[in-house]
């Protein structure tokens, strides 16, 4: 059952996405240029998601556990540490650079574009690397 919902969720993930235009990378880093060709359609995307979320999450965390699980996962630490800036900032400096986020990189796989095949084969070499070096810290620490 779990893994129908989430498969459910990401598509209702994916067609948002391309509905509202962020596959395009051209539309995010349009967004991102203030002084040029500025774009205000993301903030417009973004704030319908922060809203949506919001109600979100009042509703479902009434509930004494998730529909399709035994219990939530919270994160229980509010700690600002060193991965909480790096990983972010590592994340808005490709999100600059290439005009893409992971869900409209593949999202937009289907599209066939030579440059997004790029991207999410250094997004998931990129993601291996951070669990290799995480793998690694916790082996140090322990």
């Amino acid at each position: 059952m779990s893994f129908a919902v989430n498969l459910l969720l990401g598509l209702l993930f994916g067609i948002g996405l391309v509905v509202s235009g962020m596959s395009d990378p051209a539309k995010v880093l349009n967004f991102l240029d203030l002084f040029g060709t500025w774009d205000p359609s993301l903030a417009f995307v973004m704030g319908g998601a922060v809203i949506t979320a919001f109600a979100g999450y009042g509703m479902v965390f009434r509930r004494p556990k998730p529909l399709a699980g035994a219990s939530f996962h919270v994160p229980t630490s509010s700690a600002i540490d060193r991965r909480i800036i790096v990983g972010p900032a590592i994340f808005g400096i490709g999100w600059g650079l290439g005009g893409f986020c992971p869900g409209p990189a593949l999202t937009a796989v289907s599209m066939g574009a030579v440059g997004t095949y790029a991207f999410v084969a250094m997004m998931f070499l990129g993601m291996w690397l951070a669990r290799q070096a995480a793998a690694r810290h916790l082996a140090a620490a322990a």
